[in-house]
């Protein structure tokens, strides 16, 4: 008895067709239409920093990230709800609700980069032509190696 996998699908049959990633997929575009809606109501410098997070019975939740842009926000809280209140997809809303939430930032796996330019490589050169320490020469050397070298 062989196993025969089944046959693949291409993602956007998936997402319309399976039903938890229906739903998933409904929801994402559903948050993603209330953010365009939020964000036409939002000052151009507070858009970057304000994401829709739920909307239900009444309540907008909206992330924030930072305590600076939460403050800001809290200021016009009565504005924007009263502009989110007239769009019909908005309809009921009585409370928004900011939550700060700092974006999570990337760690770099490698060591530091190293970004010299080739004046300074080749001084650090020079130096470890004058070191008599062959350790010390060799680190040196190895070095001035990483220094940015002019494309042409």
């Amino acid at each position: 008895m062989a196993f025969r996998p089944p046959v693949a699908r291409a993602p956007a049959v998936l997402l319309r067709e399976a039903k938890p990633l229906k739903a998933l997929f409904s929801q994402a575009q559903r948050l993603s239409h209330l953010q365009r809606l939020l964000e036409s109501q939002l000052q151009p410098a507070a858009r970057a920093h304000c994401y829709v997070a739920s909307w239900r019975e009444g309540n907008l939740l909206l992330i924030v990230t930072d305590g600076h842009w939460a403050t800001r926000l809290r200021y016009q809280q009565n504005r924007l709800l009263r502009q989110l209140q007239a769009l019909q997809e908005f309809n009921g809303l009585t409370r928004i609700q900011l939550k700060v939430q700092p974006p999570t930032v990337q760690t770099t796996t490698g060591g530091h980069g190293v970004d010299l330019s080739p004046v300074a490589a080749e001084s650090i050169q020079a130096t470890a032509e004058s070191i008599t320490d062959p350790n010390l020469r060799a680190a040196l050397e190895r070095l001035a190696a990483h220094a940015n070298k002019p494309k042409p």
